[in-house]
């Protein structure tokens, strides 16, 4: 896929303030800290379009990346950062719920995973909550780079098994620096595109 144009459209809090044009949405969700921005980064060929934050949740609004002017790629908050009060992560659960929920050309979720660690309780409660709602999946193991290549299978293993992974839905390995998955990404969207 070659990325000719990429412009941040919206930075929404509510539904009145998505888009409107009906383009596909392909959702990207995760814990902060996850590697969010660098997957969008990466995806996109810029380098610091979607910012990275030293301070993980930060993103506070629903970001829509218009790509190609032909589909967007949606970024909504990091979820299960401490730090975040109650309050502000209920607001934010609200609004997540409210996209996923309603939105008809929402196509295909992305749901980043730290490759290096278990996949926490949020991480399983957003897969669940995610197979729920009959939502197409991808889960996007991050910074694999940093975990030695040998032991890539068993770590796998471990996020197929905590994760109770269903049958049809892809597990990538990714890393922003060596752009391993990138290209599997890319398949992925292109396919809904050419439908």
């Amino acid at each position: 896929m070659k990325i000719n144009s990429v412009e941040i459209k919206v930075s929404a809090v509510r539904t009145s303030q998505y888009p409107d044009d009906y383009k596909p949405e392909f959702l990207i969700v995760g814990k902060s800290n996850v590697g969010k921005s660098s997957f969008i980064n990466t995806l996109m060929n810029r380098k610091n379009y979607a910012k990275t934050s030293s301070r993980p949740g930060k993103t506070q609004t629903l970001n829509f990346y218009y790509v190609n002017e032909k589909f967007y790629l949606v970024d909504v908050p990091g979820y299960g950062y401490a730090l975040t009060s109650k309050v502000v992560q209920e607001k934010f659960g609200k609004m997540v719920e409210d996209y996923l929920t309603n939105r008809k050309n929402l196509k295909h979720v992305f749901m980043l995973v730290d490759f290096r660690h278990k996949p926490s309780k949020n991480d399983i409660l957003m897969y669940n909550y995610l197979k729920y709602y009959n939502l197409p999946v991808t889960i996007v193991a991050t910074k694999i780079d940093k975990i030695s290549k040998t032991q890539w299978e068993k770590y796998k293993q471990i996020i197929i098994k905590e994760l109770n992974i269903v049958h049809g839905d892809d597990l990538i390995l990714f890393s922003s620096l060596s752009k391993d998955g990138k290209k599997e990404v890319h398949d992925i969207i292109e396919n809904y595109l050419e439908v």
